[in-house]
């Protein structure tokens, strides 16, 4: 029984064509995971459909970690750049950071986003229609039982009236169908069923129920408070985290080896990501290039952004962390803080300099 045949990746130099080779494909290509049946060709069908791919792989559960580790473990050591043996701590005490972004700083917003998987469920590419169903019903228990500043409603996708749908859209809260990427990786099946958005009355507190991930919770607000930022989205997933498991007895995924499971490996480890838009005017004066070449050394990432009103401001950037796995939260919050205000202080250099 040979399984199926060697398929034509067209992600030529995606990490997939890398590593699936004829040899891994001919061992793996009839496994199927237990939690949803997952399979290596549906795991990298993004890679065989598309050529434009840098990764190319997701995971359809916590099993297609273990079952295609053959694949999975090279790959996420290239791309995360850790050794073989390496193992990850997560840390969401937002007492552990120290200081905060400077006032000085010309921060217009702060939004911290991670992701969460609930064990004995599919992710998004594997989750079963039922898994899906039985998720999201966990989920509406927990929204009920936030308290004070989490407390809010949830609006699930399904039979959504158009005045809400509306606001979402405006408020930017709302995701989307039509992904090119999440309907080949089997992330749209069933849609929009079981999927909606938890939201806080002050919309400082949010959370994607079915998108990508099971769970993306997202605390956000104006201005440079990253360390309250922080301490309201560790309240907000420990929430959760006790509901669910009041519930059910379930936890979240948390691997010894990648930290929180998500079904794209390259947000494995923490999966978050803690960004500032700021205005960097020196910086900007100096050249993109410069300031990515800066935010390299200080393991931060610069994205353009497209101002807060919607036009280009031309020198407000998003700034976030670079790494996911490796580093706990704390480290990666810290690390976000401070070299936000090393580059504010560099960037009044500038401006002094070009003056």
């Amino acid at each position: 029984m040979s399984g199926e045949p060697f398929p034509e990746i067209k992600s030529k130099h995606s990490l997939v064509a890398k590593y699936v080779t004829e040899p891994i494909w001919e061992k793996l290509n009839r496994a199927k995971t237990a939690t949803s049946g997952f399979t290596l060709a549906k795991a990298i069908a993004c890679a065989v459909e598309f050529n434009n791919q840098h990764c190319g792989i997701y995971a359809g559960d916590w099993d297609s970690y273990k079952v295609f580790a053959d694949v999975f473990d090279p790959l996420i050591q290239e791309y995360h750049g850790i050794a073989a043996d390496s193992t990850h701590t997560s840390d969401m005490d937002a007492s552990k950071i120290s200081g905060n972004i400077d006032d000085d700083v010309p921060v217009k917003s702060t939004r911290i986003r991670v992701g969460r998987s609930i064990e004995g469920f599919g992710l998004s590419p594997g989750i079963t229609k039922e898994q899906r169903l039985e998720m999201e019903g966990l989920m509406k228990n927990a929204f009920a039982k936030f308290e004070g500043d989490l407390a809010g409603e949830y609006f699930p996708l399904t039979g959504m009236e158009e005045s809400v749908r509306q606001q979402l859209v405006d408020d930017h809260f709302l995701f989307m169908s039509g992904d090119k990427n999440l309907q080949a990786a089997g992330m749209e099946r069933d849609w929009p069923e079981g999927r909606g958005i938890f939201h806080n009355k002050d919309k400082t507190f949010l959370v994607w129920v079915n998108e990508e991930d099971q769970l993306r919770i997202i605390s956000m607000q104006q201005g440079g408070d990253v360390k309250g930022v922080f301490e309201r989205l560790a309240r907000g997933i420990n929430t959760v985290g006790e509901s669910v498991k009041a519930e059910s007895g379930k936890e979240f995924m948390l691997d010894p080896k990648y930290g929180y499971l998500h079904s794209c490996p390259t947000n494995l480890g923490t999966g978050m990501r803690a960004s500032v838009h700021v205005d960097l005017p020196g910086w900007t004066k100096e050249g993109l290039p410069a300031l990515k070449k800066r935010c390299e050394e200080l393991h931060l990432q610069p994205r353009g952004t497209r101002g807060e009103s919607g036009g280009q401001t031309g020198i407000t950037y998003d700034i976030s962390n670079k790494h996911r796995l490796g580093y706990t939260e704390v480290e990666l919050v810290q690390k976000m803080i401070d070299g936000v205000n090393t580059l504010w202080k560099e960037d009044k250099e500038l401006m002094a300099k070009n003056a």
